[in-house]
């Protein structure tokens, strides 16, 4: 009741279809639900926490919600009003500046790549919620067939002529310069490595599939196609179970791990006493805060456009913009304290300090938490709902990565795509799951880092920046503010000054300086300690450049398309095309009157 009564204010008009032809979402509720389903993703589980503890604990939530009023709900009002406005996914939004339609294509390519590896960590998390359902917990105790240290005492070798032996420590002769130690390795990263990846020894070594991936990734396709299988039809019903319930799973858990002892050392740690105002003066804090939020809301992904295209003309998109994004930043908090109350009690039973325990990414999700869950009573029952919670985020955000995908199909060919809707999303899921299946190979969590590595981040910003020159500098901000106010009503000068400051200097500035942040601080990637050959590195760059490449090309090739000198080529390409409207003649008003068309 609380979501339908916040959502459907936000709406100037009834639910309903007022565009057949395309569709619309059956109602308000079901819009936002999506919209809050696609932006709460796993980054607000495993990348949030540890990013609040690296940086300052409660004192990064200061640089965290003021990026989200200057540089985040600018973002994301801008793209709900473009996709909304002509009623296009990604793609085709870019006919208000034609020249640059090779960042919609850029979008639909980063999705591709993106619902990849999302496909196979939803598969990650059916496996483990399955192996969950067993009196103990398969991590719980080291793995006898395993040769690996799963002791409480590193072991220290002694390198002799290139071979490891083991070094007696006090009778030892090796020489300091010799002796290496391996560190322990707990019962769940032993199960992680071993059993769930069967992990091999880095990306030249592919090995076969790993079975039980592969049914769970078919398992996952599975289900994503069943809830897409009728576009926004369908998926809109779905949501009510998999944009709610992960909310419900996270209150229990915090509701439990609250009650556990070494819960309040975690929480402090997290964003409690410990928290360092020092830190706000190091500009990392703020590059990381602007980061997660652009990461966070999926900026420039094209998910935001496609979600908001299927919504009525009149929607109030800037109410919507304002709970999703608030709802996204309290979710990371919300989900951080449920996080760190439950680590803070795994190290209180091992006698460690927080910082020792605590890590991001796979290694919070599939080793520390795992590792921690172990330690509580019933702990099948909690990993189970763990798991399946990260199971439905993945799940929410999966849709719209594949939507966007559905969706330009859909714009670019209505006639053979219209009446084949169930069809196009069988042959999407089936060749995401095919495109999938070397990710769940012994050397898939090794593709997988690296899709992540090369497909997002500073990537992400270049599209950003992107639309920002696009729709503020080439089709005009004052143009796309009379384009709103079609949509809304007319608001105050005020209003719309603010607007204008962030599109034409505040969030420009904050993008130019994040990317050139991340371009001089680039490190190259690895898993873990494994360094990745230079071909593996060398095809990471190999995706960068196919998804970035295409802005160039489209534009050159549009360039050599049209008429007239270079100049009148250029202007021509840089205004609005005949298609840029809003898809109803009804919404398109004195300025986009058949006349001027």
């Amino acid at each position: 009741m609380f979501f339908k009564l916040c959502f459907e204010q936000s709406s100037l008009v009834d639910d309903g279809d007022e565009n057949p032809e395309r569709g619309n979402w059956t109602n308000k509720t079901e819009y936002m639900l999506s919209m809050i389903g696609f932006a709460i993703g796993l980054g607000n589980i495993w990348r949030f926490p540890y990013l609040a503890y690296k940086n300052g604990g409660g004192a990064f939530l200061i640089p965290y919600f003021l990026m989200l009023v200057l540089c985040g709900i600018p973002l994301f009002f801008l793209e709900s009003a473009i996709g909304q406005f002509c009623s296009q996914g990604p793609v085709n939004m870019w006919r208000a500046a034609p020249l640059l339609q090779g960042v919609g294509l850029s979008m639909v390519s980063l999705n591709t790549m993106g619902s990849i590896y999302y496909n196979v960590i939803i598969a990650y998390s059916l496996y483990y919620m399955f192996a969950s359902f067993q009196s103990s917990l398969p991590w719980s105790s080291c793995l006898r067939h395993v040769d690996s240290n799963c002791s409480n005492t590193p072991i220290v070798y002694c390198n002799v002529s290139g071979v490891l032996v083991p070094s007696w420590t006090e009778n030892s002769t090796c020489p300091s310069s010799n002796m290496i130690t391996v560190p322990v390795q707990s019962p769940s990263e032993q199960y992680w490595d071993h059993v769930a990846l069967q992990r091999s020894s880095g990306l030249h070594e592919t090995g076969p599939v790993v079975w039980h991936l592969a049914l769970c990734l078919l398992l996952s396709s599975i289900l994503v196609a069943a809830a897409l299988i009728k576009g926004i039809k369908s998926s809109g019903k779905v949501v009510y179970f998999t944009a709610t319930f992960p909310y419900v799973v996270i209150l229990i858990l915090l509701i439990r791990g609250v009650t556990l002892e070494g819960a309040r050392d975690g929480i402090e740690f997290f964003i409690g006493s410990q928290s360092n105002l020092t830190k706000l003066t190091e500009i990392e804090v703020w590059r990381d805060a602007a980061a997660q939020n652009l990461y966070s809301l999926a900026i420039a992904s094209g998910g935001t456009v496609a979600l908001a295209s299927y919504s009525n003309f009149h929607n109030n998109m800037f109410l919507d913009t304002v709970i999703v994004t608030l709802f996204n930043h309290g979710t990371s908090v919300f989900a951080g304290f449920a996080i760190f109350s439950i680590l803070g009690h795994m190290a209180h039973i091992y006698g460690k300090p927080i910082g020792v325990v605590v890590k991001e990414g796979f290694g919070l999700a599939f080793i520390a938490y795992p590792d921690a869950l172990t330690k509580l009573p019933i702990s099948p029952f909690w990993s189970a709902l763990f798991f399946f919670m990260l199971f439905l985020v993945g799940l929410d955000s999966q849709f719209t990565l594949l939507e966007v995908t559905t969706t330009c199909l859909s714009d670019a060919f209505p006639e053979f795509f219209k009446s084949r809707r169930a069809l196009l999303t069988i042959g999407t899921c089936v060749i995401i799951f095919f495109l999938g299946l070397p990710c769940v190979t012994r050397a898939g969590i090794y593709w997988v880092t690296l899709i992540d590595n090369f497909t997002t981040g500073w990537v992400m910003l270049i599209l950003a920046v992107m639309e920002i020159i696009g729709f503020c500098y080439i089709y005009g901000g004052n143009r796309l503010i009379k384009d709103i106010e079609m949509m809304i009503g007319k608001k105050t000068t005020w209003f719309w000054l603010w607007w204008k400051a962030c599109w034409f200097f505040i969030v420009p500035c904050i993008l130019f300086v994040i990317l050139v942040w991340s371009l001089i601080a680039f490190v190259t990637p690895a898993y873990g300690n494994i360094q990745y050959p230079d071909w593996g590195l060398a095809l990471g760059w190999c995706m960068t450049a196919f998804t970035l490449i295409l802005i160039p090309v489209v534009a050159l090739y549009k360039l050599m398309r049209a008429e007239g000198s270079l100049w009148k080529r250029l202007k021509s390409l840089c205004s609005p095309s005949e298609e840029w409207r809003p898809y109803l003649d009804i919404h398109r008003g004195e300025r986009y009157s058949q006349k001027k068309l």
